[in-house]
C-alpha cells in the first residue's frame, strides 16, 4: 500500500518540501529510505518505530521503503520523524488518508514525544509559499511558526496527541504568543571616559554601516567603545527581524520562548575560530559568524590574533554583503550584511606607542605582527582610529560623556535620510553604495576634488579607498544634515583612511 504525505527539511536557510512516500509489500520485514538522506535521517528508522511501539500501535512488519522527494536534495536533520511516522500509519490503515495535515515537522522520542527541531521559520515559509496552509509541529516551535502570517499551525507534544487531533478526538492546543527577545543590557557611551575621536569615529561608521578598526594600547577601552555601539543602532524593520530570526533558526539557535528576535545581534568570536565557523559551511553547511552577525555589528577583539587564512575568507561578505558556500552536490548562499568592528595592538606587547611605557618587542616582531593582517583585507575596511591610553586626569574625572541615547538620535536622523535617498535602489545606508549611487550621490564641488587628488596621490590609496572616503564623507554629511558633500566633510574622511602603525 502506497501513502504519501508532505514533509520539510533545512537546505542551508532555506526551507525545502520534501515529498514522503511509503510503500509497504507484503515480504520480509525491512525498512530502507532512499532519496539522499543523511546519517540523520536513516537512523530515524528506529526513532519512528520505537515511537509508534511505545504509543501503543503497530508497527507493521512488512517491507517498508521510504521515498525522499525530490531524490537529487540532500536530505538533513531530524524534522522528517514525524512524516515518516505518519506515512507508515497512513500506508498500514492505522490513519485515514484524508485526514492527515498538509505538512508535517517534527522529531520523533523513543517514547513517542515531540522534540522542537531548527529551522521552522523558513520550513514554514517554504510550506506557505508552495500553497500549503496547515503545519503540525511540536508544540515548542509553534510560537516561531506562527511569526508566518497565511497558515494554521497545529501545535503537539507527542504521535499519540497528533493522532487524537486528527481523528478529531481533541482540540488542537493553544499556539503560544509570540515573544520577542529580552532587551540585554548593552554598554552605553556615558560610560567610557575621554576617547571623543574615537567616539566620534564610531557615530560615523554606525550612521552608515561602516567597518572600523580600532589601534591602541591594552587598557586603552577599544573593547568597551565597541561593546558600546548596539546602543547607538537604529532599532530592526520587521523585514529585518524576520530575516535575522530565520538565519538564527536554521542555525538551532533560537531559544525556544523566543519567537521574533528585536535586538540586533552583536557576534564577538573567539581568534581561535575557523573559516567555517566564521564564515559558515561544515559537511551540512550553516551559518557562520558574518551570518549570524547579519543586520548588526560583528567584532572581533585582537584582530591579529586571527589565522591569516580565517580573516581572508571576510573579504566577499565585506564587499558583496552575502556568503557562498559550494559542495559538490549544492551551493549555499547565506546573507552577510553586517558592520564590522576589529581592534588590535600596535605590537604583541602593546605598548609600542605608550608615552609612559617602554615597547619590548624587536622591529622584526612588530613587522610579523603587523602584517599578519593582509593590504588587501584592510583595504575593504572603512575607517582607521587610533585609541590611546587615558591620562589620569580621565580616569579619575568625575564628568560623563554624551550618553548613548543622544548619539542614537543623530545615527537615526542619519540612517532615516540614506533609508529615503535609497528607497527603490535595493540598498539601505551608504556603506552598501555601488558606483553607479556614488556617481549620484556622492559628487564633489572643485575644493572637493581637489582636496581629494591631493590625499589619492599623498596616501598612495587605491580605487577602493576612493570609492569608501566618498561613502565615509556622504555619511559625515549626513550627520550633519547637508545635502551635499562639503570639503570639511572630505578632509575628516580621509583622517579616517589611512590604516594606523601599518
Amino acid at each position: 500500500m502506497l501513502a504519501r504525505v508532505n514533509g520539510c527539511t533545512i537546505a542551508g536557510i532555506e526551507g525545502k518540501m520534501v515529498d514522503v512516500e511509503v510503500y509497504l509489500s507484503a515480504q520480509l520485514p525491512s525498512f530502507d529510505i532512499v532519496g539522499l538522506p543523511d546519517t540523520a535521517v536513516r537512523e530515524a528508522r528506529d526513532r519512528v518505530r520505537a515511537a509508534i511501539k511505545n504509543s501503543q500501535l503497530e508497527f507493521p512488519q512488512q517491507r517498508i521503503v521510504v521515498n525522499l522527494a525530490p531524490a537529487d536534495l540532500k536530505k538533513e536533520g531530524p524534522q522528517l520523524d514525524l512524516a515518516l511516522a505518519l506515512g507508515i500509519l497512513q500506508a498500514s490503515g492505522q490513519l485515514e488518508k484524508q485526514n492527515v495535515p498538509m505538512a508535517i515537522i517534527g522529531e520523533l522520542a523513543l517514547d513517542g514525544s515531540l522534540r522542537a527541531v531548527r529551522g521552522v521559520l523558513p520550513m514554514v515559509i517554504a510550506a506557505r509559499d508552495a500553497g500549503i496552509k496547515n503545519i503540525l509541529l511540536p508544540l515548542a516551535n509553534a510560537a516561531e511558526a506562527s511569526l508566518v502570517s497565511g497558515v494554521h499551525v497545529i501545535g503537539v507534544t507527542s504521535l499519540t496527541e497528533v493522532l487524537a487531533i486528527l481523528s478529531g478526538q481533541t482540540e488542537p492546543a493553544v499556539i503560544p504568543q509570540n515573544t520577542p527577545v529580552k532587551s540585554r543590557i548593552s554598554a552605553d557611551f556615558r560610560e567610557v571616559k575621554g576617547q571623543e575621536g574615537a567616539k566620534r569615529a564610531l557615530e560615523v561608521a554606525a550612521a552608515g554601516g561602516h567597518s572600523l578598526l580600532m589601534t591602541g594600547p591594552p587598557g586603552s577601552g577599544k573593547t568597551m567603545l565597541a561593546r558600546c555601539v548596539p546602543s547607538i543602532l537604529p532599532p530592526m524593520s520587521e523585514e529585518e527581524s524576520l530575516e535575522t530570526t530565520k538565519i538564527y533558526s536554521a542555525a538551532g539557535l533560537l531559544q525556544e520562548t523566543t519567537a521574533l528576535i528585536t535586538e540586533r545581534p552583536f557576534r564577538s568570536p573567539h581568534h581561535t575560530v575557523t573559516s567555517a565557523a566564521l564564515c559558515g559551511g561544515g559537511r551540512n553547511p550553516r551559518p557562520g559568524e558574518v551570518s549570524l552577525a547579519h543586520n548588526g555589528v560583528l567584532f572581533l577583539d585582537e584582530l591579529p590574533e586571527f589565522k591569516r587564512e580565517t580573516l581572508e575568507v571576510l573579504r566577499q561578505p565585506l564587499e558583496e554583503g552575502f556568503v557562498t558556500v559550494t559542495r559538490m552536490m549544492a551551493a549555499y548562499t547565506f546573507p552577510a550584511r553586517f558592520m564590522l568592528l576589529a581592534s588590535m595592538n600596535p605590537c604583541p606587547c602593546g605598548m609600542l606607542t605608550d608615552k609612559e611605557a617602554e615597547c619590548i618587542c624587536t622591529d622584526r616582531q612588530v613587522f610579523n605582527y603587523r602584517h599578519k593582517i593582509s593590504g588587501p583585507l584592510l583595504d575593504r575596511l572603512d575607517l582607521f582610529v587610533e585609541v590611546a591610553r587615558l591620562r589620569y586626569d580621565e580616569v579619575a574625572g568625575q564628568k560623563n560623556g554624551e550618553n548613548s541615547a543622544e548619539i542614537a538620535k543623530r545615527v537615526a536622523r542619519a540612517r532615516g535620510r540614506q533609508l529615503a535617498r535609497f528607497r527603490g535602489e535595493g540598498i539601505s545606508h551608504n556603506a552598501e553604495m555601488k558606483p553607479q549611487h556614488l556617481d549620484k550621490y556622492c559628487r564633489l564641488d572643485a575644493a572637493g576634488r581637489d582636496l581629494l587628488r591631493h590625499a589619492f596621490s599623498r596616501l598612495h590609496l587605491s580605487a577602493r579607498a576612493y570609492d569608501r572616503i566618498l561613502k565615509v564623507a556622504r555619511t559625515i554629511a549626513d550627520l550633519e544634515d547637508e545635502q551635499k558633500i562639503l570639503p570639511v566633510h572630505l578632509a575628516e574622511a580621509i583622517s579616517y583612511r589611512q590604516p594606523v602603525y601599518y
